[in-house]
């Protein structure tokens, strides 16, 4: 992720790697979990792409997004969301996706997109542990 993307204004010679950090891990044998952290936007969305990539090609029943440390989810990152989702449906899967903070929930409610996700408020809750 430490590639540099098309900088917008204000962020000239800025990497994706400096706003958005991933990691996929395994916290239960069929659960994959993608962490993220950071600012998902037009300059994150590539790299946030290639994370939801990795995360629907790992076999698993569960695939999780939890965006619990995501500060910012603008239009961008949202619609790589809803790809990944509709990626996951044609697995016969469900997205689910942690989104504890006003900061994610917020647009997913405006924009009406909530059904396409289970949403959940911590990884607990998403991973089966507890609801």
């Amino acid at each position: 992720m430490g590639e540099t993307v098309q900088p917008g204004p204000g962020v000239a010679g800025a990497s994706a790697s400096e706003f958005l950090d991933t990691t996929i891990s395994r916290p239960e044998p069929a659960t994959v979990l993608l962490s993220v952290r950071g600012e998902i936007d037009t300059l994150t969305a590539p790299a946030f792409t290639a994370a939801t990539d990795e995360l629907l090609a790992a076999p698993g029943e569960t695939l999780v997004v939890d965006l619990s440390e995501v500060r910012f989810l603008a239009s961008s990152g949202l619609a790589v969301l809803i790809s990944a989702a509709h990626r996951a449906e044609e697995r016969g899967l469900r997205l689910r996706l942690v989104v504890p903070t006003r900061a994610v929930r917020r647009p997913i409610e405006i924009t009406g997109t909530g059904q396409l996700f289970d949403l959940h408020g911590d990884v607990a809750a998403a991973t089966g542990g507890r609801d």
